[in-house]
């Protein structure tokens, strides 16, 4: 359970995946795959994540724990999606969140992978002063899917941007 909780929060920070795109490409080219950003997209999640429990010294460990667990994770991601699918990812989330009405699912497929995915906007509303959207979004990945459900707000520059 808490490995999924890892693993799906990575996948929702679709705003990191569509701007480190290039560097992606790049890495691809360089080391074989999108490990190293997966690593780093997870350790810094993880460490979030494991801010949330605990005080004191009880948190420091968490902290910790979540980066090491989210840069394992992250990795696995990372391995998993390769830059194309990651495209797909970002490029239908973005317009998903932009375009479609409360209900309305939009998909993507990665015709070389196989993986794929699909996001529902499942409410609209405003938080200081920006649209946000709550949404549901699902994975699919070598036979294994990952749903999360999370908030995205539009930026200044029209982009959207995970707050949870």
């Amino acid at each position: 359970m808490k490995n999924n909780i890892l693993i799906s929060s990575l996948i929702l920070l679709f705003g990191l995946y569509s701007t480190a795109n290039a560097e992606c490409l790049r890495q691809q080219e360089d080391t074989g795959g999108g490990e190293l950003v997966g690593t780093l997209l997870g350790a810094a999640l993880g460490g979030l994540v494991g801010s949330q429990f605990g005080g004191g010294t009880g948190n420091k460990v968490a902290i910790g724990a979540g980066v090491v667990a989210g840069g394992y994770l992250g990795n696995k991601v990372g391995k998993s999606m390769d830059c194309q699918d990651q495209q797909y990812h970002s490029n239908t989330t973005q317009n998903a969140l932009e375009t479609q009405k409360v209900g309305q699912t939009s998909t993507w497929a990665n015709p070389d992978t196989g993986h794929s995915g699909e996001i529902t906007p499942t409410r609209t509303y405003t938080s200081e002063g920006q649209p946000c959207r709550d949404f549901t979004q699902t994975i699919h990945i070598d036979g294994e899917d990952e749903v999360i459900k999370g908030t995205a707000c539009r930026q200044d520059d029209g982009s959207w941007k995970p707050i949870s």
